[in-house]
């Protein structure tokens, strides 16, 4: 009833609602409560301390715990529930002392706690169904139960995984009571659902759907309804009248195989069902029976959806059930299957069978012949699985050990299978696929061999004839681990039953027996072959042979991996695992068959082969190791049996399994080593000589193995027969010649082969004998081959190998200082030219090395010269290598390297030793210094693997030089600083390799420096920052560089920075962005931490080399590593990098530009730019001759380039940022520049009155620096003034350089950047003995004069005598400027200059004398006129007379600036003389002069007739006639040529006398030879004409004598005719 309600849960899933928990008498429980405790939750912790101390009946705690919990409707605490939780949950536990009532209370005490906590609760009980007892599980399903009626919708959440834990109660449910409680719990929860289905919208919780819940609601059902079906058909089999319903419902059990998703739950009920009807004994209908067998049989054949390993269990258990209930049918359905079905059917049929097999029940053991039949009918069936099916159940069918079955024929087929096996893979045309089945067929095999129980005596008897002739045989090679292992059980069973049984030993071993045993020599063979053979999977490659045999693969090609047998995959030769061990102990069981001389030596030798093995493994057994223990051991043996006959009849043994074996075998190398140590130990030396000819003869020299096998012949057989083998070989070398040119590439690969035989048998010679013929017969026959031959890639690694062999005997026979090997320079030329002949990725490079580097050891010694070259084109050989991954990369052809990349190990491990020789043989500095210049070149390489190369070859020279450290002990070592540079930057390389090596090299490289240094290398520090280097990171990468580059810089000997730097330096233009940051840091870190200790004579190479990377990189962030570098550097050492950098050539180039800059926006911007200026300073005063430069600075320094230092200074000014800087540097610079101005004219600078012919561009350099330098000093309008007045200009050119340095200094003086210092730069320059420098000095006081800075600075005096004296300067330019300066003095100190008036006036006079240029006179007349002002004319005395008349002494002359100076100093006198009590003095000159000032207001140059206008206004007071005073003060606004005009119409007007006086000085002036005033009197007459009275009477007077005058001046001067054309246009002068 139980199962009808859940079932019926399942569709309707009405909920029910329950009260509180009732007692045993049906009331409510209700317990006492303590009167003290009056809260909720101090009841509740109450009753849970005396739950926990166990106090008093747990029961009826539990019923107070409950009723307390119903009783208030406050929620618990979560921790106080929680622990109430924990209790109970405990209590469902089934204990010993736990009663049933508590656990039934504890759950009560469970459904009541949820309701408040019913997810804590849930989450609990759904653990608790899962690892319990059925009781337990019962409880929880009890409370489940429970929980569903009081909390139905609330469940609902926790419906799905409540419903899946359930899935896996269901399953295993043992009882009908258990599957009751199931459904009980199934039905109610199933309620709820369908509750929540019908009121969801009232529900609080978010929605769930329908299909979400419905989901594991179907699953749980039907596997419910399988169970219960099962179980209800159970039952109904013990009523005979319920049968017939039974099997209905049989089929519809059956039929769900095809309606459920998992197959396993219909196969467990049916299971159930089986076992029912076999524990009742029911009839059951036979079509019942095979649909029953025909749905397990198709289950099992289930393709698309295999079974799992349970349910396939599950289906064989129920097949062997219905075996048991209807033996006839179920064999009659497998025998059908087995005829007619297909792959699958007979494979699953088998499988049945199997299963049958395993059973131990009687009734079915009794039909096992019956089965084993059924079997044998399948078993040549060509399908793989249907093979491996019957081979597993042979295996169970031998684990049972079954009476009644033959073992022999179960041997048989295992053998048989595993021949064919081994015959479809040797055919090499089977799929992937397909060769996987057949290894698993043979695995099998073996596995069930290894399975066969021995123990039965008769099957003993019988197996050990059988099991003995499957050892010889080659082909059940993989069989031989368990084909041993039986034979040695069935050795010790019969041990130990001996005396027992009728026969003390298996009659298989008598000769009697009908099997033929196999002979004592062939088991020897095999088993010895069989443990040579190497492990599965071994390849040519991975196991290291005898030395020439890689060459021989070398020469003669790869074998090919088609045509490898199942002797090669066998299994590995190791204990417990490989056949090494199984045939040495069958070996030890067998030594009486074999020989009795054995057994002793034997017992003692066998476990000691077995001990090497069993210290091994498979991945690192040495092959060459185990083989010569092996071969020792059958040496051994031999001279123990010590019988001819018997050796020789083990040598044609070995040669008949040679021949049998297969061709590309290890097996087949095993048995060739094995020959040549038996006809080593053969006394029978015709039969010795007969076997190495025939081998000879007979041997495939194309074949790689034959040709291997064949050296291996011969070079073992001449231990013991050397000048026989030698004989032989030498008879066999000689039929060459005469061989077939058919045969060119046999005969080829025969000579190969042939000189590596004799560098074998050189190896294995006897000492005493091998001396005598080395020389002739060994290493003659070797050139004479290698002459005769073609020299191909295979010939030159014979000749290579041979080579090295010949030298390895030769040092290990201690040949003593007397023998020479006289050929040793041939042989090592020709192995040079091998090296030079063959590509770089040829296998001849290595090889080639290794005999030079064994070649090299010999006498006689070679040279260093010889010793150099050769380690030079051994490096280039290694380290040019390439791997051909990178060969496929650059698109190179793969044929090109026929090696793998295993070649460059040993190559690189030759050259590692032949370093070694070297630094043994020759003192250990000179020659590591010529090993370290080849290297060079490879460490810095492009190429990431010809780096790691080097780097290898690095590590082992370091090493090396370091165990010679003795000879180099107290000398630095002279490579430290490029080697330090050359690897720091490769711990950033790309490969984690060569950042590992490059710090190893640094650690050898700190210890070799410790050692002649006495200083700690800190090589731990080294090893833990190496360690740091696997990291991936950039940034990471770079710091631990940096670190090492602390610890390796500071031991840099001094005197090696350059050499540092120098490799830093290129290693900055790598590619790769990392490691040329990291030569950045390391350049920075030396610089930084050693920059001190640098040598002063290095410092210019370290600039050079700087300057040099600098150009050669493009890059931004390398360029600032290089700029960086040089700051630091001129940090330690500014003097020599600033010589340095400006000993570099011009024009300058932008990087030298960038230097210069990047230096003026550091730190040392103004220290370099004062030292620079000292040098330009130095530099002036060097081509001065001056003495006090050289003595300062040196003459090296003095002579440095000014253009280079103006460059210099120029790009440094224009990148300083602060212009206090340039400023507070300006008295030293300006003075520095203006004289390389003055300097670098072209001419002396004297003003010209003619325009400027040309200008000096080095002049204009200095000046362009000397502008930008003012920029940063002056303000914009300063600069604007200086560049509107055309100041620079000017200071570029010769004539008007004293005119740009007046204009400068007026502006300086205007800036306020006039300091003292700057005065007293310049003021050294007025004693010069240079004129340009002493014009530009008094050019620049003359202007200083005018500001009152002269006065405030107390200049005056000291001024005035300067300029005195060079007023007396036989330059006329520097005398002017000191006149200008003289009268400049007016303006700047007016009130002290009257204390030096006399004085001043008598210098300025000086100018005026005879002998003094225009200029100079020209200056002196306008500084008198500026002087005149301050000055009266009583402090100058008598003076004044002459000055006066002085300038009118220059009207007439014919320069303009003499005329202009002459009026203006005149005016001045005009002005001076009212006060000075010369009026009438001055009068009288007036009246003297006035004619002439008219004359002259008509002068042709407008300067001058300002000038005369300015001077007639001034001395207009001075006139005696009134009229003439009036109209010259009335005249202010005409201009000089109105004013005379106007003037010569009122003399013509008003008085005659002047008039008179006038026409009489236009006279004299057209006499005169000076033209300008000619000009003036022609224009002068012509307006008198003009203005004279038309009356009077025509006469000769000065006027008509004037006429005929003026025509003979206007024939000889042009501007003379203008003039008088001027004249004779104005009214009336026709007349005249």
């Amino acid at each position: 009833m139980g199962v009808l309600r859940a079932l019926r849960g399942f569709f309707t899933g009405v909920g029910a609602r329950s009260g509180p928990a009732r007692g045993e008498n049906g009331g409510s429980v209700v317990g006492a409560v303590p009167a003290a405790i009056t809260t909720f939750a101090a009841v509740v912790i109450s009753i849970l301390d005396q739950l926990e101390d166990a106090q008093g009946g747990r029961a009826e705690a539990y019923r107070q715990l409950e009723s307390v919990l119903w009783g208030d409707e406050s929620d618990l605490q979560s921790s106080v529930a929680g622990r109430a939780i924990a209790l109970a949950a405990q209590d469902l536990r089934v204990a010993q002392d736990t009663t049933a009532a508590v656990r039934m209370a504890a759950s009560d005490v469970l459904v009541a706690l949820a309701r408040w906590h019913l997810h804590d609760v849930v989450s609990v009980l759904q653990g608790h169904l899962q690892a319990l007892e059925e009781m337990s599980v019962e409880l929880v399903l009890h409370t489940l139960h429970n929980l569903a009626i009081r909390y139905a919708l609330q469940c609902v959440p926790f419906a799905g995984k409540t419903l899946a834990a359930l899935r896996g109660v269901l399953s295993t449910a043992g009882s009908s009571r258990m599957l009751c409680a199931v459904c009980g719990v199934v039905e109610q929860w199933c309620s709820g659902i369908s509750a929540y289905l019908r009121q969801r919208e009232k529900c609080d919780f978010p929605h769930l759907g329908a299909a979400q819940l419905c989901a594991p609601v179907y699953s749980l059902g039907k596997q419910a309804m399988l169970r219960a079906m099962a179980v209800m058909m159970g039952v109904l089999l013990h009523a005979e009248e319920h049968h017939q319903h039974a099997w209905e419902q049989l089929l519809w059990l059956l039929h769900q195989y095809r309606e459920v998703q998992d197959p396993s739950g219909v196969t467990r009920s049916l299971s159930y069902f089986l076992w029912a009807v076999m524990d009742v004994q029911a009839q059951v209908p036979r079509a019942k029976i095979l649909a029953v067998i025909a749905a397990v049989h198709e289950q099992l054949c289930d393709e698309m959806e295999p079974p799992s390993p349970g349910h396939r269990a599950e289906l064989c258990h129920c097949m062997v059930l219905q075996a048991r209930i209807c033996p006839e049918e179920t064999i009659v359905f497998l025998y059908y299957k087995l005829r007619t079905g297909n792959k699958v059917d007979r494979v699953a049929a088998v499988e049945m069978l199997q299963a049958l097999v395993r059973c131990d029940a009687p009734d079915v053991r009794e039909k096992l012949p019956l089965f084993t039949k059924l079997v044998q009918s399948v078993c040549h069936d060509p399908a793989a699985q249907v093979r491996k099916a019957v081979l597993r159940f042979l295996g169970e069918l031998l684990h049972s050990s079954a009476l009644g079955c033959s073992a022999w024929d179960v041997v048989g087929h295992l053998f048989g299978e595993f021949s064919r096996a081994s015959g479809r893979l040797a055919t090499g045309k089977l799929s992937v696929v397909e060769v996987w089945e057949e290894r698993t067929v043979q695995r099998l095999c073996a596995h069930v061999l290894g399975s066969l129980d021995v123990s039965a005596g008769a099957v003993a008897k019988l197996l050990w004839p059988r099991l003995l002739q499957y050892v010889v045989p080659a082909e059940y090679t993989g069989m031989l681990v368990p084909l041993c292992r039986c034979l040695r059980a069935l050795a010790e069973r019969t041990e130990r039953t001996e005396g027992e049984e009728e026969k003390a030993a298996p009659e298989a071993l008598k000769p009697a027996e009908p099997a033929p045993l196999p002979a004592p020599q062939a088991l020897l063979a095999r088993l010895l072959v069989s443990t040579g053979a190497p492990g599965e999977g071994a390849s040519v490659a991975g196991v290291r042979g005898e030395p020439g045999e890689m060459v021989l693969q070398l020469v003669l090609g790869t074998p090919g991996g088609g045509g490898r047998s199942m002797v090669v995959a066998a299994v590995a030769p190791h204990t417990g695992g490989g056949h090494g061990a199984a045939a040495l102990q069958l070996l030890q069981v067998l030594c009486g068959t074999i020989h009795r001389a054995v057994g002793a030596s034997w017992a003692t030798e066998i476990p000691l082969l077995l001990q090497h093995l069993a210290g091994t493994t498979a991945g690192f057994l040495d092959r060459a190791e185990w083989d010569s223990l092996l071969l020792k051991f059958l040496r051994a043996s031999l001279e123990v049996i010590a019988s001819e006959a018997w050796t020789v009849e083990l040598s044609r043994e070995l040669s008949r399994q040679l021949g049998g074996s297969p061709r590309l075998s290890w097996e087949k190398r095993f048995l060739y080593k094995a020959l040549g140590t038996a006809l080593a130990a053969c006394g029978c030396l015709r039969h010795v000589r007969e076997q190495t000819l025939q081998h000879l003869e007979a041997t495939n020299f194309l074949e790689l193995w034959e040709a291997q096998g064949i050296v291996s012949v011969v070079s073992r057989c001449a231990e013991s027969h050397f000048q026989l083998a030698l004989s032989s070989v030498q008879q066999f070398t000689g039929t060459l010649k005469h061989r077939k040119q058919s045969h060119a590439l046999r005969n080829r690969a025969a000579r190969a082969t042939l000189m590596v035989i004799y560098g074998r048998m050189a190896l294995r010679a006897p000492r005493e004998q091998l001396l005598t013929h080395v020389e002739r017969d060994i290493v003659g026959n070797v050139l004479q081959l290698y002459r005769e031959g073609c020299q191909d890639a295979q010939l030159k690694l014979s000749l290579v190998q041979s080579v090295t062999e010949i030298s390895l005997a030769i040092q290990a026979a201690d040949a003593g200082p007397r023998f020479e090997l006289c050929c040793k320079r041939e042989l090592l030329q020709m192995l040079l030219e091998v090296m030079q002949e063959e590509p770089q990725e040829s296998p001849v490079q290595p090889r080639a090395l290794m005999a030079v580097e064994q070649l090299s050891k010999l006498k006689p010694r070679l040279s260093r010269e010889e010793k150099c070259s050769l380690l030079a084109q051994c490096c280039r050989g290694v380290v040019c290598l390439r791997h051909p991954e990178q060969m496929e990369a650059r698109g190179e052809a793969a044929a090109a390297a026929p090696v793998a990349p295993g070649v460059q190990a040993p190559a690189l491990r030759a050259l590692g030793q032949l370093m070694r020789t070297l630094l043994r043989e020759e003192p250990a500095p000179i020659c590591f210094e010529d090993v370290v210049q080849v290297l060079r070149h490879w460490l810095a390489s492009a190429e990431e693997c010809e780096r790691e190369r080097a780097l290898q070859v690095c590590v082992q020279l370091l090493g090396a030089h370091e165990e010679q450290r003795e000879h180099g002990r107290g000398r630095a070592c002279e490579q430290f600083g490029s080697l330090a540079g050359l690897l720091g930057p490769l711990t950033c390389d790309a490969s984690a390799a060569s950042r590992w090596r490059a710090a190893t090299c640094l650690g050898h490289l700190l210890q070799i420096g410790a050692e002649t240094t006495d200083v700690a290398p800190c090589t731990n520090e080294i090893g833990y920052l190496r360690e740091r280097l696997n990291a991936v990171a950039p940034d990471s990468l770079l710091a631990t560089s940096t670190n090492i580059a602390k610890l390796v810089c500071k031991h840099v000997p001094q005197g090696q920075a350059a050499d540092f730097m120098d490799t830093v330096m290129e290693s900055l233009q790598c590619t790769r962005p990392v490691r040329a940051w990291a030569a950045g840091r390391w350049a920075l870190t030396f610089l930084g931490d050693c920059g001190e200790q640098i040598f002063q004579e290095e410092v210019p190479e370290l600039v050079t080399i700087l300057c040099t990377c600098l150009q050669s990189t493009q890059q931004s962030t390398r360029r600032c590593f290089v700029l960086r570098a040089m700051f630091i550097l001129a940090r330690c050492h500014q003097e020599p990098v600033i010589d340095s950098l400006l000993q570099r050539c011009l024009p300058m180039d932008s990087n030298t530009v960038e230097v210069w800059r990047s230096l003026g926006r550091s730190a040392l911007g103004y220290p370099i730019l004062e030292r620079l200026t000292e040098k330009l300073r130095a530099a002036g005063d060097s081509s001065q001759g001056s003495e006090c430069c050289a003595r300062e600075l040196g003459s090296s320094q003095a002579a440095l380039e000014p253009h280079t230092i103006i460059r210099a200074l120029c790009e440094m000014v224009s990148v300083l940022q602060s212009e206090g800087l340039v400023q507070h540097l300006l008295p030293d610079l300006l003075p520095s520049l203006l004289g390389q101005v003055s300097e670098t004219l072209r001419e002396e600078m004297e003003p010209s009155l003619r325009e400027p012919e040309s200008s000096d561009t080095s002049g204009r350099l200095f000046v362009e620096v000397l502008e930008l330098v003012l920029s940063k000093c002056l303000e914009e309008r300063w600069l604007r003034l200086l560049r509107e007045q055309g100041a620079w200009a000017s200071l570029a050119e010769p004539q008007a350089h004293s005119a740009g340095v007046c204009l400068l200094a007026s502006v300086l003086l205007r800036a306020e950047l006039v300091p003292p210092r700057l005065l007293q730069n310049l003021s050294t320059w007025l004693d010069s003995c240079s004129a340009n420098l002493r014009l530009t000095a008094t050019a620049f006081f003359a202007e200083l004069m005018k500001d009152r800075l002269v006065e405030e600075r107390k200049l005056l005096k000291p001024l005035l005598e300067a300029f005195a004296a060079r007023a007396r300067d036989p330059v006329s330019a520097v005398q002017q400027m000191a006149m200008r300066g003289l009268g400049n003095a007016a303006s700047g100190a007016p009130v002290k200059l009257q204390r030096h008036g006399a004085a001043v006036v008598a210098v300025l006079r000086g100018g005026l004398e005879d002998g003094a240029s225009v200029e100079v006179a020209a200056e002196s007349l306008l500084a008198l006129a500026k002087v005149l002002g301050p000055l009266v004319a009583r402090a100058i005395g008598s003076a004044f007379e002459e000055v006066t008349r002085s300038s009118r002494a220059f009207w007439g002359a014919e320069e303009e600036a003499l005329r202009c100076s002459a009026f203006t100093l005149y005016g001045a006198l005009a002005a001076s003389a009212s006060a000075s009590g010369r009026r009438s003095f001055f009068s009288r000159e007036v009246e003297a002069s006035f004619p002439s000032l008219v004359l002259h207001l008509g002068d042709p140059a407008p300067a001058v007739r300002d000038a005369c206008k300015m001077a007639l206004h001034r001395c207009a007071p001075f006139l005696a006639s009134e009229r003439v005073r009036r109209r010259v003060a009335a005249s202010t606004g005409l201009s000089a040529a109105e004013l005379q005009d106007e003037l010569c119409r009122h003399l013509a007007r008003d008085c005659p006398a002047l008039l008179e006086s006038l026409c009489h000085m236009a006279q004299s002036c057209c006499t005169g030879s000076c033209q300008a005033p000619q000009e003036a009197a022609v224009r002068i007459l012509g307006l008198l004409m003009n203005a004279a009275p038309a009356e009077r009477p025509q006469r000769q007077d000065p006027a008509s004598r004037w006429g005929a005058r003026q025509r003979q001046r206007c024939n000889r001067s042009p501007r003379a005719r203008r003039a008088a054309a001027v004249g004779t246009r104005q009214p009336g002068a026709a007349e005249l």
